[in-house]
């Protein structure tokens, strides 16, 4: 089964929170929060290739206000968030299918791997959520500024 590419729902922040069972687990201020959605033919070089993307995205203001910096040239934080919800399927009745998205053990293992890429590879700070857990995620949207990305 193959759903499409590696997904990501970018949302520049001045800061954000994620928060499971009443406690908050990861905080970020002026940064990207990034939903990642993972499909059944996703891999580790697509990961790595959604890093790269994202670290190198000019979304953020220079001093004209033009959306000409980079995560790395302004020291953004990134909150990464497993978001299999990104494979829903609506296209057919009123309750989404959920088949395009990777089981959960795949999921986790490229999710990882992308943090990992941007820590070592790139040197940014990353908070996350709990993977499979119920989350709360608190986020102000600066600008507003979301983006979809789509990685094969």
């Amino acid at each position: 089964m193959n759903g499409g590419p590696l997904r990501a729902l970018v949302q520049r922040v001045s800061e954000a929170s994620v928060e499971v069972s009443g406690k908050t687990i990861g905080v970020i201020s002026r940064g990207l929060c990034i939903f990642v959605g993972v499909t059944h033919s996703d891999s580790e070089a697509i990961a790595e290739k959604l890093a790269k993307k994202v670290v190198e995205l000019r979304i953020f203001e220079d001093d004209k206000g033009q959306m000409n910096l980079s995560s790395l040239q302004v020291g953004a934080q990134f909150l990464v968030i497993s978001q299999f919800t990104l494979y829903g399927d609506v296209s057919r009745g009123r309750r989404p299918s959920w088949i395009a998205a990777a089981p959960p053990e795949q999921a986790k293992s490229l999710i990882e791997h992308f943090i990992k890429c941007l820590e070592t590879d790139y040197g940014v700070r990353v908070e996350t959520g709990e993977f499979q857990a119920f989350m709360n995620v608190n986020l102000v949207n600066e600008g507003p500024s979301t983006l979809m990305i789509e990685i094969d």
